[in-house]
C-alpha cells in the first residue's frame, strides 16, 4: 500500500481531437497503402467505425512537466498519481471540485495541500521544495572567529576545501559561518570535528571554531 504522506496528485488537461483519417485493414499491408483520396473504409466495417473516434493528447508543455515531476519524485521517494481532468470519471470529477477556479494546468498538489499551478511553476527548485527529502550526506555548520588580516586569503583557503560548500560572512561574535558537507560514510561526529580542528583551525588566522552536527537533516534544495 502506497504511503499517502508521500503521494502527490498531478492534474493535467488533455485536448480532444477527432480522427478523420482512414485506417487501412491489416490485410492491406501486403499491397499499396490507401490514403483518404484513393480509398474509403467499407461501410459497417471495424475500420470505418474507428473513423471519428475521439483521441486525447497532452501538450508538450504539460508532458514535460509530468516527466520532470515523475523524475524528481523518483529521486526523492515520492509517488505521483496523474489524473487527466478531461477523461476523469464522474466520481473523480467530484473529487476534483477543489480545482474549481484553476485557470492553468498542470496542477500538482502535495500531501499537505501545497500546490503548483501552470507550467511556469514547474521548475526543479519548486518541485524540490514541494517534495522535501532526507539528506544522504552529513551536513555540519561551523562558526569561525577570524584574526584581522587578509580576509580574501582566508576565503580562498576555505574555498579550496571540497567539504566546504557555503561561506557566510557575519557581524557579531562570529565572523564566518561555514556549511560543510561530507560523504555518508563520515557518520561519526568525531570525524567531522577532526576535520574542523585539523583543516580549518590549521589556518593561522582562524582563532576559534564552534561546530554543530545535526542528528537528522532534510532538504528542499535540488539534489546534486
Amino acid at each position: 500500500m502506497a504511503d499517502e504522506s508521500r503521494e502527490l496528485v498531478l492534474y493535467v488537461q488533455s485536448k480532444k481531437a477527432v480522427t478523420t483519417f482512414y485506417r487501412p485493414p491489416p490485410s492491406s499491408s501486403r499491397g499499396p497503402i490507401a490514403g483518404p483520396s484513393t480509398a474509403a473504409a467499407p461501410s459497417g466495417s471495424e475500420e470505418s467505425q474507428s473513423v471519428g473516434e475521439p483521441v486525447f493528447f497532452l501538450s508538450d508543455d504539460q508532458s514535460r512537466c509530468m516527466a520532470l515531476t515523475e523524475e524528481i519524485a523518483g529521486k526523492r521517494g515520492f509517488h505521483v498519481r496523474v489524473v487527466d481532468v478531461e477523461k476523469a470519471g464522474r466520481l473523480e470529477r467530484l473529487i476534483t471540485e477543489h480545482l474549481r477556479g484553476v485557470q492553468k494546468f498542470p496542477v500538482l498538489i502535495s500531501p499537505l495541500g501545497r500546490r503548483l499551478e501552470g507550467v511556469e511553476q514547474f521548475t526543479e527548485d519548486d518541485l524540490a521544495a514541494i517534495m522535501p527529502t532526507d539528506l544522504k550526506s552529513v551536513r555540519a555548520f561551523s562558526y569561525l572567529k577570524v584574526r584581522g588580516g587578509d580576509l580574501d586569503r582566508i576565503r580562498r583557503l576555505l574555498e579550496t576545501l571540497p567539504e566546504v560548500k557555503e561561506l557566510h560572512f557575519l557581524t557579531g561574535d562570529w565572523d564566518i559561518l561555514v556549511v560543510l558537507d561530507f560523504e555518508p560514510s563520515v557518520s561519526n561526529k568525531r570525524r567531522v570535528l577532526d576535520f574542523v580542528t585539523d583543516r580549518i583551525r590549521g589556518i593561522p588566522e582562524i582563532l576559534d571554531t564552534s561546530t554543530v552536527v545535526p542528528e537528522y537533516s532534510l532538504t528542499k534544495f535540488p539534489l546534486t
